[in-house]
């Protein structure tokens, strides 16, 4: 457990602990990219090998998150980034590859310019924070809680939160719409669920 939470978390409301958990996490991110991510592109690409052939959904990574981009390249199938189609709305997932023509997308992160879509059965989620229960906490906006309760009701699909092990918390605050994820992959660690 690397971020420490005060002890009046347990007095703020969920929004506002989110908010509180949200900052120092984002903190403790930007230390840790600033360090280097060592191993962790590699460690995600062996936690993906058994889903070789499976379509693969990972994400551009954005200002300090951490980079999926070395294993996402060497995934043999199938590889997606997600798009962003309004509030509220699950995402959708455009095929990628290192050589596609790239276009700014909603909030900034990149998407392919033109593409097919498709249904990812594997998915490599960003994170603000996580703990070792397997909750993650996103960015606010739900999106993928959305998009990973409708991809569970079509088929089995598997959740791999990727994040410096700098941005665990002792524990994550949740509602019920909180997706929990199969794996988590820091640099240092793999935790399975």
């Amino acid at each position: 457990m690397n971020l420490e939470l005060s002890d009046t978390m347990t007095e703020l409301s969920l929004t506002e602990q989110k908010t509180e958990a949200r900052r120092l996490a984002f903190a403790a991110r930007k230390v840790a990219h600033a360090a280097g991510q060592g191993r962790a592109a590699e460690r995600l690409a062996e936690v993906l090998a058994p889903y070789a052939g499976k379509p693969l959904a990972g994400y551009m990574p954005m200002r300090t998150e951490i980079d999926p981009l070395p294993a996402m390249a060497a995934h043999e199938g199938q590889v997606g980034v997600p798009v962003i189609l309004g509030a509220g709305q699950a995402l959708r997932f455009r095929e990628w590859s290192a050589t596609a023509p790239m276009v700014t997308g909603d909030f900034g992160a990149l998407i392919p310019e033109t593409g097919n879509w498709i249904d990812p059965e594997v998915l490599i989620v960003p994170l603000v924070a996580f703990d070792r229960r397997g909750y993650r906490l996103g960015y606010g906006g739900g999106f993928y809680d959305r998009t990973l309760e409708g991809l569970k009701a079509l088929h089995p699909v598997v959740a791999i939160g990727f994040a410096f092990g700098a941005q665990e918390l002792p524990e994550v605050p949740i509602e019920p719409t909180d997706q929990r994820l199969d794996f988590i992959v820091t640099e240092s660690e793999v935790l399975s669920f």
